[in-house]
């Protein structure tokens, strides 16, 4: 018996969602200290009463940092309670939280990278993202083997993948493929593409001067999804991470794989627990959101 938890990304935000964290401690601190770091109100843009041009909680630059202060808030209120989990995963953005709850970087360096990263996602503009359900995968990659400008960036289950790309060869492939639903998703760019190399390699450039030490717990990647302990191993995977494809239903698997019963999804939501439970494997899961579910 063993348990993971697991981080949701960016699509995982709510309005509201850091109302059931104020109450633990620190979390007021680091909301402030994430709102100097980003010279605007990360609190207020959390509970939909932001003000300026930079204000809305679903623009990626306050999205990715809002959502690493929420569970790594969560992650310090479990670990005070003596809490571990065996294995650790993250979905995108989430990888960053899972490297957080590992010890491989403190907080102010996950706040900093995760800005860095929220910046440089959101300039690459000029790209297109869908996600698309109940297809067959087979047609589905040939679809995308014979068109230019367009990967599977996220492959989340057997029944859901995210296309990602140019956004005419992200809408080809959509309208081609046989399926239950396509949905262009509200990004700015081709997230998790070979259209982010400009933006991956300046952040490849900040990774490299930010020491990351080996990790206290297993960790999975999205664009490795085997568990690592080494530091050097998860920098480097996360140097990848932005222009390859989420593995998230490989991660499933190797979970599933190593013994695990109880996926724990950490932060807003239960994204990941849906795509667990509709994997069809034996993995239960439970949902941490806010103070409330804690326990004592």
């Amino acid at each position: 018996m063993a348990i993971a938890w697991v981080f949701p990304g960016q699509g995982s935000q709510k309005v509201g969602m850091a109302d059931g964290l104020l109450e633990l401690p620190g979390a007021r601190e680091r909301f402030a200290q994430a709102s100097a770091l980003l010279e605007r109100d990360l609190l207020a843009i959390c509970s939909g009463s932001g003000a300026g041009e930079l204000s809305d909680l679903n623009d990626t630059r306050n999205t990715q940092p809002a959502l690493f202060v929420v569970e790594s808030l969560l992650v310090d209120a479990l670990s005070a309670q003596g809490r571990r989990a065996d294995l650790l995963a993250g979905h995108s953005l989430g990888e960053l939280v899972a490297l957080y709850a590992a010890g491989v970087f403190d907080a102010d360096t996950g706040l900093a990278l995760v800005r860095r990263r929220s910046e440089l996602m959101a300039a690459a503009g000029g790209g297109a993202m869908a996600a698309v359900m109940g297809f067959d995968r087979d047609q589905l990659e040939r679809l995308v083997a014979a068109s230019e400008g367009v990967v599977i960036a996220n492959d989340n289950s057997s029944a859901q993948v995210v296309l990602s790309g140019l956004p005419e060869a992200v809408a080809q492939v959509s309208a081609a493929l046989q399926c239950k639903r396509a949905v262009p998703l509200a990004v700015s760019g081709a997230f998790h593409s070979p259209f982010m190399a400009e933006a991956a390699a300046a952040f490849a450039a900040e990774l490299e001067a930010v020491p990351f030490a080996d990790a206290a717990v297993p960790v999975l990647s999205n664009v490795e999804p085997t568990p690592t302990t080494s530091g050097a191993a998860l920098k480097e995977r996360l140097r990848r991470q932005m222009t390859t494809g989420v593995r998230w239903r490989e991660t499933m698997e190797a979970l599933a794989a190593a013994g695990v019963d109880t996926a724990v999804e950490i932060g807003p939501g239960s994204v990941l627990s849906g795509l667990f439970k509709r994997a069809g494997t034996a993995i239960g899961t439970a949902q941490i959101a806010g103070a409330a579910d804690l326990g004592t």
